[in-house]
C-alpha cells in the first residue's frame, strides 16, 4: 500500500505522552502506527488523529511473537518503517525490601526488554533500507536519584545504554538512534499526586514548573526530522533543568 508518507511507529501511543508524540508526528506529515495494548474508545482516537493519518495495532511489547507479527504485517502493507519511537512504559514503585521480584521483572520486561525487541525488528528493516530514526523514551530517573524506583531506574538506565550501543551499530547504515529523558511532566500519573507532594517536586525544579506532554513530543519531532541527521547516540533531557540538580537548599 502506497500512502505517500513516511511510516512511524509509536508504542504506548493511545494515551499520555505517547498520544501527544503521535499527534505531533501526524502534524509533521508522518503516517503513524499507534501501538498499544488496547484502546477503549476508537471513535475518539479517530477524531483526535484523523482517520487517514493513523492505524491502531494492538501489540503486547513483552511478547516477541506479537512484535514480530506486527512488523511483518506492517512491512507487507507499507513496505517501509522510517521511524520508531519506543514510548511504552510502566512503573511499580516500592523500596527494594518491599518489592516483589514479579514487580521488578514486569518493569524490566516492558520498559527494557520490550524496547530492545522493538529496536531489533526495526533495525533489521532500517539496516536494509539504509535509513531510519529510532527514539527511545528514557527518563531522568536513569540517573538514579529516585528512591523506591530500583526497577524503573534500572530499566531506564538500560535504555540509555541500549541507545548508545545501537547508535554505534547502526550509524554506518544511516540510522540515527537517540533517547529523550523526560522529567516532571503533567500526565494522569502526576495528576494523581497530592498537592503537597506536587509542590515539593515543582519547588525542586530550576524552572519552577512542570513540563507538558507536548514538550516531549517536540523533542521527538526534532530527533526524527532531517534537522537531526548528524545527531546520534545522544540523551536529550527534557526536564526543566532538574537533571542538573535541585534548587532546594
Amino acid at each position: 500500500m502506497m500512502i505517500g508518507k513516511k511510516i512511524s511507529i509509536v508504542t504506548g501511543a493511545a494515551n499520555g505522552i505517547g498520544k501527544s508524540i503521535a499527534k505531533k508526528l501526524i502534524e509533521d506529515h508522518f503516517f503513524v502506527v499507534v501501538v498499544d495494548l488496547d484502546h477503549t474508545n476508537p471513535d475518539s482516537m479517530t477524531d483526535y488523529f484523523g482517520k487517514e493519518n493513523f492505524e491502531f495495532v494492538k501489540c503486547d511489547i513483552k511478547n516477541q511473537k506479537d512484535i514480530q507479527s506486527m512488523f511483518k504485517e506492517l512491512m507487507n502493507k507499507y513496505g517501509q518503517v522510517d521511524v520508531l519511537v519506543n514510548n511504552a512504559g510502566v512503573i511499580r514503585d516500592n523500596m527494594i525490601w518491599k518489592m516483589p521480584k514479579e514487580d521488578f521483572d514486569f518493569v524490566i520486561d516492558v520498559n527494557l526488554k520490550g524496547t530492545w525487541m522493538m529496536c531489533r525488528e526495526a533495525a533489521i528493516i532500517m539496516k536494509e533500507q539504509k535509513s531510519g530514526k529510532i527514539v527511545n523514551i528514557s527518563s531522568r530517573a536513569w540517573l538514579g536519584n529516585n528512591m523506591g524506583q530500583s526497577n524503573y531506574t534500572a530499566s531506564k538506565a538500560g535504555i540509555v545504554g541500549l541507545t548508545r550501543v545501537l547508535a554505534l551499530e547502526l550509524g554506518y547504515y544511516n540510522v540515527n538512534v537517540n533517547a529523550v529523558a523526560p522529567g516532571l511532566i503533567d500526565t494522569p500519573l502526576t495528576q494523581a499526586l497530592s498537592e503537597e507532594v506536587m509542590q515539593k517536586l515543582i519547588s525542586a525544579q530550576p524552572t519552577k514548573k512542570m513540563g507538558k506532554p507536548d514538550d516531549i513530543a517536540n523533542a521527538v519531532s526534532f530527533l526524527v526530522s532531517e534537522k537531526s541527521n548528524f545527531i546520534t547516540g545522544q540523551i536529550i533531557h527534557v526536564d526543566g533543568g532538574r537533571s542538573i540538580g535541585s534548587t532546594i537548599f
